[in-house]
């Protein structure tokens, strides 16, 4: 390759793109930020109801709560008849003194037992506000992504707002379960790993132009120092992967996909041999800033269990003296190694039927979205005012997001291969890494409710396909403003959408033939 430049300028301009207002700058964050505030005050009314544990909180809301007391979650007392209702019931000392072996690392329930520890275990409002605190959150974080992607302030608060009003992400933003956990702590590490992009861009700008490179002086090009965002990404992932271990998949798919932008990053300053370069100046250190930190912040959350006698298996290794090389392992690491295989052999061999169950190829079309809650009252019970009512909860994500995707990803997944759109990759990468796996287990019992993980990705696939409608900015002034009509539009439809199913997203009590109207398919009930 030639000189990388025609100067500093140019050089910035090639890495990082145009510059932008500080007017548009400054809706990228107010926009997205009303947004926020207004998908959380949602999120949070009425957030207590329903009262009682729904789903799957009987479990991780009474482990949250043993990891407070105990460090470690424990079984339920033997012989204790339902001790759902009784915790429900403001009662929580359900607990025996036998350790539980749970299959999902502790992070997630740390989170719901921060709640509970913060606002009185004996309120469903403490089981679900944690969830609802960072199902918040995302929404600003997927709009900030979707400006370090689009650099367009509308494009921004239109992504935030889609995530605002999908339906299957605000369902786990108000319950206490692990997988909006999961969503979080991934995206997280997106967000960071989009600021590093930049910041890694500009170091090399900078490096590059203090070099004074002349033609085929330049062969790998600069180093880099360490990247403290990578490092934060890689905290990040590791609260993910101790939240549930499908987060190794987004370790995996974002290290490949950071590094893919740095060896862009190199051919465009002008590096002669830029793939290898990347491999070794940039590859190596993203390995060492994410990988270990990952591991070290994963062992750290089990902090818990190594700090106590009683966790499950923390006595394997006295047990079983290990021999030979083995015996330099820690006993602790050696007991928790051994409670992973244990944990290993049931995921791998969880089949058993159940009715909720779904096949991956049906989630991103909302084949069989989950059940989390129901009730059938008559006229008098509840507030119902018909001869038959429905209390419902469903996991249901806004069509606009959820077919939009399925329409767009040809179109997205065209404009990364052939095209060479970074953005395009970005968008695709949660999917890659949230939904792609799980066709790898599709004989064991997975359920449609998994798909939270990835719906920032969804919506950042929407807009991506919404930022063709919008046009460029040295396109006409009409032909943007029609562009924005159309954002607009798909926007406002995807909000009324979202409007109609509120209340069965809620467990509103409503007539049942208003509750079969919003039921559109058999297959959805």
């Amino acid at each position: 390759m030639t000189e990388p430049t025609g100067g500093p300028t140019r050089l910035r301009a090639r890495l990082l793109g145009p510059s932008v207002s500080a007017r548009s700058a400054a809706w990228a964050w107010w926009g997205p930020l009303i947004v926020m505030v207004l998908g959380g005050v949602i999120r949070l009314i009425n957030l207590g109801h329903p009262s009682s544990l729904i789903f799957d909180e009987t479990y991780y809301v009474k482990q949250g709560w043993s990891l407070i007391k105990f460090g470690t979650e424990m079984e339920v007392r033997d012989g204790l008849e339902e001790p759902d209702v009784l915790f429900t019931a403001g009662n929580p000392d359900v607990f025996g003194d036998t350790p539980d072996m749970v299959v999902h690392p502790p992070v997630g329930k740390w989170m719901i037992g921060l709640g509970e520890w913060m606002f009185g275990v004996d309120n469903a409002f403490s089981w679900r506000i944690i969830a609802a605190v960072v199902g918040t959150l995302s929404i600003l974080m997927v709009g900030r992504a979707a400006w370090r992607m689009f650099h367009n302030p509308l494009l921004a608060t239109a992504a935030a707002t889609l995530l605002a009003a999908d339906g299957h992400h605000f369902v786990h933003s108000r319950t206490g379960l692990l997988d909006i956990f999961v969503m979080f702590w991934a995206l997280a590490a997106f967000c960071l790993l989009l600021i590093d992009r930049e910041d890694g861009r500009k170091r090399l700008a900078a490096r590059v132009n203090a070099l004074a490179p002349t033609p085929g002086s330049m062969q790998w090009g600069p180093g880099l120092g360490i990247r403290w965002w990578r490092v934060a990404a890689g905290v990040s992932l590791g609260l993910c992967i101790g939240t549930k271990w499908s987060g190794l998949f987004f370790l995996a798919a974002f290290g490949l996909m950071t590094v893919w932008w740095d060896m862009g990053a190199r051919r465009a300053a002008g590096a002669q041999k830029w793939f290898i370069g990347s491999a070794v100046r940039d590859g190596i250190p993203a390995f060492l800033q994410t990988v270990p930190v990952a591991l070290v912040t994963y062992l750290v959350s089990w902090v818990g269990w190594f700090g106590t006698d009683h966790g499950y298996k923390r006595q394997w290794a006295a047990d079983n003296p290990a021999l030979g090389l083995a015996s330099l392992v820690p006993d602790p690491l050696r007991s928790l190694w051994a409670y992973h295989q244990e944990i290993m052999t049931f995921h791998v061999g969880l089949h058993n039927e159940h009715a909720w169950s779904s096949n991956p190829w049906s989630w991103i079309v909302q084949g069989r979205p989950t059940l989390f809650y129901s009730r059938w009252p008559k006229l008098g019970e509840d507030g119902c005012g018909a001869a038959d009512c429905v209390t419902y909860i469903a996991s249901l994500g806004n069509l606009f997001i959820w077919w939009g995707a399925t329409l767009g990803l040809l179109v997205v997944a065209f404009m990364w291969l052939i095209g060479r759109d970074w953005r395009a990759g970005a968008a695709l990468s949660g999917l890659i890494a949230g939904w792609l796996p799980w066709f790898m287990y599709q004989t064991r019992t997975i359920y449609s409710f998994y798909a939270v993980a990835f719906v920032p990705w969804l919506v950042l696939i929407v807009t991506y396909c919404l930022s063709l409608a919008l046009g460029r900015a040295e396109d006409p002034l009409i032909r943007r403003r029609w562009g924005a009509a159309i954002v607009i539009l798909y926007v406002t439809a995807a909000v009324a959408l979202f409007v109609w199913y509120y209340p069965v997203y809620t467990a509103s009590t409503i007539p049942r033939d208003q509750w079969e109207l919003r039921m559109w398919f058999d297959f959805w009930t």
